[in-house]
């Protein structure tokens, strides 16, 4: 088979997969389907298939895989224990008055909550909470929503669990002082975005109605030390200033955060807690995790079947990074919404 004809195969391939994800496929399903084909168009041996491409990077993904897990189980557990919710009761106060200041606050609190939490359930679980308060003190939906996912973005700058995945991409990126020093400039950058979003929506949110969202079962409200409010921001904290790796940084906040807020006093209330923070925590990033870990099998049967072609990609691809850095700002808006480069 010439490399004009796999090239070709692997193009249509391609596209017919990208039109499969923006019509919203199931990208775990697309990518593994699209491993399997890329493997016999790129005629990989079998053996050699079966071990580089469906059992090393699965393995090797592993390490990551335990991040998302004890950042996802840490954001359910700050949920959980009433922390987020405290936080949240305490930015409210603020708004009845000055509902522009609160919102800024708001934001804020997000991104430090997310600077460590991660995963969709922590997501939704602090959703849960927040959004029924901007709704309150007269936000429009479009605001709020807008907000909030932004503010999330603007702490995945610096959020270790999602570094580790794309560590994976470009293992010689490490978790330094030269990363954290982008990390956290990009989040301020982005950060000043949302305030000034935020500022000039201001008249908006001022003249807003409040909505009160009634919540559909009863949830105990927590008190909790004030000075467990620092405890979303201490696993990113271990790890640059006393260089711990996330998941004793992670581990250690949870612990601390069961124990602060009274729910280490009974043995088995703080086993029934763990135990349901974990299950809820792990399944919510399940269908995640297999997605992640097919995606790295497609990521091998790609560098497989295109090696050949590296020589081309280099002609194409231009070569100053600044130019790079403009075409993806470009052309990032196709990512949103399953757009192409999504993918």
């Amino acid at each position: 088979m010439s490399s004009a004809i796999i090239g070709g195969l692997l193009a249509i391939t391609f596209i017919l997969f990208v039109a499969y994800a923006m019509k919203g496929g199931n990208l775990t399903v697309g990518f593994f389907v699209m491993a399997v084909l890329w493997t016999i168009i790129g005629r990989v041996p079998f053996q050699q298939a079966i071990q580089e491409i469906f059992t090393e990077p699965v393995l090797n993904y592993g390490k990551t895989a335990a991040y998302i897990i004890f950042g996802s189980w840490f954001g359910r557990v700050l949920v959980d224990t009433g922390i987020a919710g405290s936080i949240s009761r305490r930015t409210e106060k603020v708004g009845k008055k000055q509902p522009v200041l609160a919102t800024l606050l708001i934001a804020i609190v997000i991104a430090l909550i997310f600077t460590s939490s991660y995963g969709v359930g922590s997501a939704i679980a602090v959703g849960v909470i927040l959004f029924p308060i901007m709704f309150s003190i007269g936000v429009p939906k479009t605001i709020a929503v807008s907000v909030f996912t932004m503010s999330i973005g603007a702490a995945m700058y610096v959020n270790n669990v999602l570094f580790v995945q794309f560590q994976v991409f470009f293992p010689k990126v490490e978790w330094g002082a030269h990363y954290q020093r982008f990390g956290f400039v990009a989040m301020l950058v982005q950060m000043g975005i949302v305030f000034l979003f935020i500022l000039f929506n201001a008249k908006k949110i001022r003249n807003g109605r409040p909505e009160i969202v009634e919540s559909d079962s009863d949830v105990a409200v927590t008190e909790v030390p004030i000075w467990t409010y620092v405890l979303p921001v201490l696993p990113v904290a271990l790890s640059i200033f006393a260089k711990w790796d996330a998941v004793p940084a992670l581990l250690l906040s949870t612990i601390i955060a069961f124990a602060a807020t009274g729910n280490m006093k009974s043995y088995t209330r703080f086993v029934t807690l763990m135990n349901e923070t974990a299950k809820h925590a792990i399944s919510d990033i399940a269908g995640l995790l297999i997605m992640l870990f097919v995606l790295t099998m497609f990521q091998s049967a790609a560098v497989q079947a295109m090696s050949g072609f590296t020589g081309i990609f280099q002609q194409i691809i231009p070569e100053n990074k600044l130019i790079l850095i403009g075409i993806i700002a470009v052309i990032a808006p196709l990512s949103y919404f399953r757009g192409p480069l999504m993918l």
